[in-house]
């Protein structure tokens, strides 16, 4: 199933036809969860793979076989692509399922599930500048242009998986309302690793202790995940991924963004944000300064915070 140059239209959102197909994605809201499941919720290029290898790694207690042997599309399927009908059929047990759907077409097949659900937020400056590199090496997504053309798009919601500020706010609005929810950034798993596996393997119910809880850390550093075939994407063919024009586990730090923004660009992309934005519950790390970050409502991203956080990189 090639379809490279196909997009679909689902729900006014595009989606690349050659991994979705509207059967597919309509499969997807009327999928029926497990209370078992895990899902991983996520805007793409948020945290999405390292997420992934973090429960693959909680759930077989830091053994790293499953995440050395199986790609992380077979143990974690994307729940709306065209394959993972037959991948989930086949899975026995607890099931870890994936997806880039956002909340408001997920919200029906999840209620009265007991489901776990953990959503990864990512600073969207930096998620557009990966989005745009991997847009570069993805064959099935529209070659990009100029960074600033693509900003355009990403700050109108034009872009495949649609609105990232309709994404967060979709399915952050559920934290404390959605039973089994945890919301995680990617920030506070870049800055504590340890402190962010804890939480998750407690949220899961399956606590890691000593060599479980080392080895599982070692396993799902960037450097280990880089090196490694099943989670770095080099299995998929050239024809579809071609790394010869960018890495798909390419920095993976935070605050990079200010090696691509303009002032004028950073300029627009806060007035957008802070619009989108101004009825968000939540606080992110990327919008206030370290020593307040941690509840309140939500704001403009903070040039301070992007800075701390990058001089962390």
């Amino acid at each position: 199933m090639a379809r490279l140059d196909v997009t679909e239209t689902f729900h006014h959102i595009s989606f690349p036809g050659h991994i979705h197909t509207q059967d597919s994605l309509k499969c997807a809201l009327h999928f029926q969860f497990q209370d078992s499941d895990t899902v991983i919720a996520t805007y793409p290029k948020s945290g999405t793979t390292w997420m992934q290898e973090i429960v693959t790694l909680v759930k077989n207690r830091g053994d790293p076989q499953l995440s050395k042997t199986v790609p992380n599309w077979a143990r974690a399927p994307w729940l709306e692509q065209h394959y993972s009908a037959k991948v989930l059929e086949a899975t026995q047990g607890h099931r870890i399922i994936t997806t880039h759907l956002p909340y408001n077409l997920l919200a029906s097949a999840l209620q009265g599930s007991k489901a776990k659900v953990i959503y990864v937020a990512r600073n969207p400056k930096d998620v557009v500048v990966s989005y745009y590199h991997f847009h570069k090496m993805a064959k099935f997504l529209p070659e990009p242009n100029s960074f600033d053309e693509f900003l355009g798009s990403f700050l109108e919601g034009s872009v495949s998986y649609g609105s990232w500020f309709d994404h967060v706010k979709g399915w952050t609005s559920q934290t404390g309302v959605l039973a089994n929810v945890l919301y995680i950034s990617y920030e506070e798993m870049w800055l504590d690793l340890q402190g962010s596996m804890e939480r998750i393997s407690s949220f899961l119910q399956c606590p890691l202790v000593g060599e479980e809880l080392t080895n599982s850390l070692r396993h799902c550093s960037f450097s280990s995940m880089r090196d490694n075939a099943m989670v770095n994407y080099t299995l998929i063919p050239k024809e579809i991924m071609d790394h010869s024009k960018g890495k798909f586990m390419r920095k993976g730090k935070i605050g990079d963004w200010r090696n691509t923004f303009t002032e004028e660009q950073i300029g627009l992309f806060d007035t957008v944000y802070s619009y989108q934005m101004q009825d968000c519950p939540l606080t992110f790390m990327w919008e206030c300064p370290p020593e307040s970050c941690g509840g309140g409502g939500g704001g403009q991203a903070s040039g301070d915070q992007d800075r701390a956080l990058s001089s962390n990189t």
